[in-house]
């Protein structure tokens, strides 16, 4: 299993369990769909979204302040030389998706997308 992925299940298993004690955090359902680490595995870039992507500034301030303490059992959990140290980034996969979805439904795509592609074969010939 890669680095990251063995950070992310870490780090999604401290938050499922409630081990972080910080009260912005609580109430908040937290997923972690991606950690990338730097070349020298001393970076850990997490990714995470609250469900429903509510309070999501909120919840990486708390991520941030709690850093130290998710390090540590980062560095307890997962068998590295050195713990890496944590960067939190919320997950903009989702608003992403979201803007091409509301793109595809926009008049001019969907006239683009309702014309026959055999008519265009037709014209070539």
């Amino acid at each position: 299993m890669r680095v990251g992925e063995q950070v992310r299940h870490a780090i999604a298993e401290i938050l499922a369990q409630g081990s972080v004690h910080d009260a912005d955090l609580e109430g908040h359902i937290i997923t972690v769909p991606e950690v990338r680490m730097s070349p020298d595995l001393k970076l850990a870039t997490i990714y995470v979204m609250p469900l429903g992507g509510r309070d999501t500034e909120l919840v990486i301030a708390a991520l941030d302040r709690n850093k130290k303490f998710l390090r540590g059992e980062v560095a307890r959990r997962v068998n590295l030389k050195f713990a890496p140290d944590l960067r939190f980034r919320a997950d903009e996969r989702f608003d992403e998706a979201e803007r091409i979805e509301k793109l595809l439904r926009t008049p001019a795509v969907q006239k683009d997308l309702e014309q026959d592609p055999d008519s265009d074969r037709e014209e070539e010939q």
